[in-house]
């Protein structure tokens, strides 16, 4: 019986013809055993290496193709690729290792974020339960508020002391300043121009003061202020200059006079911006109407030659000079004067303080005109002419307000009837702001009150049962964390000391406001833009 056969493996000698032996010579299988070669690293001759012959049969020849389609060839095997069947589990592992990293620092994020959530959530509450007012606490605020409103009223009512000593010595000023003035025209006519200088030196250095502080400086270049300027030239300069006081007569009984009507100035005593602007406006027309009308021809050609001659010249003669066409062309250019300086110096050199909100009086007149006809043709203007087109409707009304001033300058009794409406009609504006602005402020603010009262009885019950009420009486819902803190009532409160009260509430020209049906009145005077111009913020820059 024949012996099964041993598998070959790398490490036997694979058998060749030559030193095969039939199993019949052999010895057994023990004998052969130990003389089985044992594989070494000692180079080999080429008779031990392994044969790729197929010519071998048996096992040897399978073993050798499978080895063939599973390797390449030793030859031809490369470090690279031998390394490649040890990188990819190592790539995989350690992905699977950054995975779960992420993983877990994910899970503690959100952990951390709950946690801190909801302490968030806990301290929240509790600084909303330490907040809670209790009811004694509002009732005790409630009261407090009234207190307080009530204690207001009563020192408006009974205190004495509510008008202060500069308003008291402003109206004592200002009634002595008429009381003054009409003796003065009445009885010494020739010591007029003396009062008006006097005057103009006190006034015009607190109001450039005064405006400056408040930021209203741009109007201090407006065309009265101008005027008053020239007729100081004439009156103690060039007395002696005909064409000089054409001009200034015809600007000052012409936009300076009209601007009393237009701008709504206001004989208020106690107002020193108010005594001052009807000054600027009304006592140059007064001062001429004196040293033109009242004293004497021979005190008039010896101090005043160029009135003297213009007023005792023919007609047609060239010292005639108080003919329209005359007193229009002499006017009109000191008023192109004016005119230019202002454009260039204030509307195109300060125009950045003008964007930046620094009022004038051209944009002062867009905004109060902005609703009238003559306001919405100027603002349909595209933005660069709509100056042009101000300055042009500027100097229409200034001739149409001129051409009477020949009339005035050789009749007395219609000079004298035009400064007695004029005045008339500013002691009216007065008395329309004393009994209209004071009697209605005053029942403005007991009407406030009573209303003031409802509201907090309101809010007080809707506080408590959860809900509040509106200014209009209607119920209205309040936020949790308004009811709980009492936020409502301070805003509340503090929209009623507001309401009325800020410049933004108030109405342009509301106290010099000119009539609106009136076509023309674009003369710029301060008699209305320095009551109702806003006053300059804190943090702006200077001039």
């Amino acid at each position: 019986m024949a012996e099964p056969e041993v598998a070959s493996t790398d490490s036997e000698a694979v058998p060749t013809p030559e030193n095969s032996t039939p199993l019949d010579d052999a010895s057994p299988l023990e004998e052969h055993v130990p003389s089985i070669d044992t594989p070494t690293l000692a180079p080999t001759s080429p008779e031990s290496r392994l044969s790729r012959n197929p010519s071998f049969s048996g096992s040897s020849s399978t073993y050798q193709e499978d080895w063939d389609s599973n390797f390449p060839p030793l030859d031809r095997l490369t470090v690279l690729e031998l390394l490649d069947n040890f990188t990819l589990p190592q790539q995989l592992e350690k992905l699977q290792k950054g995975i779960s990293a992420q993983t877990e620092k994910v899970r503690k994020s959100r952990e951390a974020f709950n946690t801190k959530s909801r302490q968030a959530r806990e301290r929240m509450v509790d600084e909303w339960r330490r907040r809670v007012p209790s009811a004694e606490e509002q009732l005790d605020r409630y009261r407090k508020r009234m207190r307080n409103s009530v204690d207001k009223l009563g020192k408006r009512w009974n205190d004495t002391k509510a008008i202060t000593l500069r308003e008291k010595i402003s109206f004592i000023f200002g009634v002595m300043n008429i009381f003054v003035s009409g003796y003065l025209i009445g009885g010494w006519p020739e010591y007029m121009h003396w009062w008006y200088t006097i005057q103009i030196l006190y006034f015009m250095p607190i109001r450039f003061y005064t405006y400056h502080k408040r930021g209203y400086h741009y109007f201090l270049a407006d065309l009265c202020y101008f005027v008053n300027f020239l007729l100081l030239l004439s009156v103690w300069v060039f007395p002696k200059s005909k064409r000089l006081f054409t001009a200034v007569y015809c600007l000052a009984f012409g936009n300076n006079a009209v601007a009393i009507i237009m701008w709504r100035n206001s004989l208020v005593f106690h107002s020193f911006d108010k005594v001052t602007s009807l000054f600027i406006h009304i006592m140059p027309c007064a001062t001429l109407h004196c040293i033109v009308h009242l004293i004497s021809p021979e005190h008039q050609a010896s101090r005043f030659p160029a009135i003297y001659t213009i007023k005792h010249s023919p007609a047609g003669s060239p010292t005639a000079y108080a003919n329209v066409l005359s007193m229009l062309a002499w006017s009109t250019i000191p008023y192109a004067i004016w005119q230019l300086s202002y454009y260039f110096f204030i509307t195109v050199r300060r125009r950045d303080k003008i964007a930046a909100g620094r009022p004038t009086s051209f944009t002062w007149l867009r905004q109060s005109y902005s609703k009238v006809w003559i306001g919405k043709f100027v603002l349909g203007l595209p933005e660069a002419l709509q100056e042009p087109a101000f300055m042009f409707i500027q100097y229409a009304y200034a001739v149409l307000t001129m051409l009477p001033c020949s009339l005035w300058f050789y009749y007395r009794w219609a000079s004298a009837g035009f400064l007695g409406v004029v005045f008339v009609w500013s002691v009216y504006n007065g008395a329309t702001y004393y009994i209209d602005v004071f009697g209605k402020r005053f029942q403005k603010e007991l009407e406030a009150m009573r209303k003031e009262v409802e509201r907090w009885q309101g809010e007080h019950e809707g506080l408590v049962g959860g809900g509040g009420w509106s200014d209009h009486g209607e119920e209205k819902k309040v936020g949790l964390g308004e009811g709980i803190s009492g936020k409502v009532l301070d805003e509340r409160r503090e929209g009623d000391e507001d309401s009325g009260g800020g410049l933004d509430n108030i109405p342009l020209l509301n106290d010099e406001r000119p009539a609106a049906a009136m076509v023309t009145g674009l003369e710029v005077g301060d008699g209305g833009a320095r009551d109702v111009a806003r006053e300059r913020r804190q943090g702006r820059g200077g001039i």
